[in-house]
């Protein structure tokens, strides 16, 4: 079961993209690959792809488990977008960067380990994260904006909470 909880991931993982990006087609189609959301993101959570990715490569995009999606307040990733590629979002509770979903094979807490680190460190707490008899991390898909935050903060190896992008 986790083995093909690991599998199922790794076909649906990434490229996370950065705040307020358009579809992928779209997304693709629109940006030039500037590098402007790279060098906007004061956390230095924007990277480029390589060459591993064919027609994906120089786009920008997240990898949690290094450095998360901190949802800064202003978003000068997007500030910084000269052709749209990524939208201007409201708030941070309207980025759909991707979702996270929990392994309870892997997590500790399912696992009789006390561990609310995911739940702690979520910036929309208490909503796209909650505890299930105080206890058990539960994603609500409905709030989770895919920001990486619980995957990179996981303390399991491997991760026992991951984030399927939003863009295939």
């Amino acid at each position: 079961m986790l083995l093909e909880f690991l599998d199922r991931i790794s076909s649906l993982r990434y490229p996370l993209r950065p705040p307020g990006a358009v579809p992928e087609d779209e997304f693709l189609k629109k940006c030039i690959r500037c590098r402007k959301c790279e060098e906007a993101c004061p956390y230095f959570s924007i990277r480029m792809a390589h060459d591993k990715w064919g027609l994906k490569m120089g786009t920008p995009f997240i990898y949690p488990q290094d450095i998360p999606c901190y949802l800064c307040e202003d978003f000068p990733c997007i500030q910084a977008c000269p052709t749209n590629a990524l939208e201007p979002v409201a708030d941070k509770e309207e980025v759909a960067m991707g979702q996270a979903i929990i392994s309870t094979d892997l997590c500790f807490a399912y696992n009789g380990i006390l561990c609310r680190a995911c739940y702690e460190r979520c910036p929309i707490y208490n909503k796209a994260i909650t505890l299930r008899d105080q206890l058990y991390p539960v994603v609500n898909t409905e709030y989770c904006v895919g920001c990486g935050i619980c995957e990179q903060v996981c303390p399991t190896e491997p991760k026992a909470i991951l984030i399927n992008s939003a863009h295939k």
